[in-house]
């Protein structure tokens, strides 16, 4: 039985083979059609040039060429309480260390007015962070409470009298706007609360939005 079982699943093998063999040489000489790729390796990306090779690819040159400190005119934010975007130029205000920052001997909220500059809002004088801890239990507290359902989680604001140092670095969040044509085009349209935040920030009015 089981010989019978080997020689009947040799005999079915061969037999394919042969039918294979037979199609493949119906048409001697024929080239095989191979369907042209309806997508290729270029068009799957932002590049199109080779990529497999550097030569002749070099990215767009960006130019800086905004407007010096004082005589440049605001942006629009891109959405409500968005970090508005740097409308002059930098040249030589970056980058931002430790030791030097230049952008707060103009946007400081006591200098800011004389300069004619935007002065650092209330948001980044204040700590956000609150102090967390576990109990003895396992128990999160936060501010000495334990956190027991949502409404513990509210954005809890201390004021402090200086600039809060997870503020300090501008850079992170505030950009300069380049000269260049984006490689994808932006069509988002904001929707503003009103026509005043265009150019102002309401964000520790609104911070526990939602949550209360």
């Amino acid at each position: 039985m089981k010989m019978t079982f080997i020689l009947g699943s040799l005999a079915a093998a061969l037999l394919m083979v042969g039918c294979s063999s037979n199609e493949a040489g119906a048409t001697p000489g024929a080239k095989a059609q191979n369907p042209k790729p309806t997508i290729t390796e270029e068009s799957l990306g932002l590049r199109k040039t080779d990529l497999y090779t550097e030569e002749g690819t070099e990215p767009p040159v960006a130019k800086f060429d905004a407007p010096a400190p004082g005589t440049s005119k605001r942006y629009e934010r891109a959405y409500d309480n968005a970090p508005p975007l740097i409308p002059h130029s930098v040249e030589g205000l970056l980058p931002i260390t430790k030791n030097n920052n230049a952008c707060l001997g103009c946007h400081m909220p006591d200098v800011a007015s004389a300069m004619g500059a935007t002065p650092i809002p209330k948001s980044h004088f204040v700590d956000f962070r609150p102090t967390t801890t576990l109990d003895d239990a396992g128990h999160v507290e936060k501010e000495g409470q334990v956190v027991a359902n949502a409404g513990d989680f509210k954005m809890i604001v201390k004021d402090l009298d200086h600039l809060y140092k997870g503020r300090y670095n501008c850079s992170q969040c505030h950009v300069p706007q380049a000269n260049i044509a984006p490689a994808v085009a932006n069509t988002f349209k904001p929707d503003y609360q009103s026509e005043e935040m265009k150019h102002r920030s309401d964000l520790l009015d609104v911070l526990n939005a939602g949550v209360e």
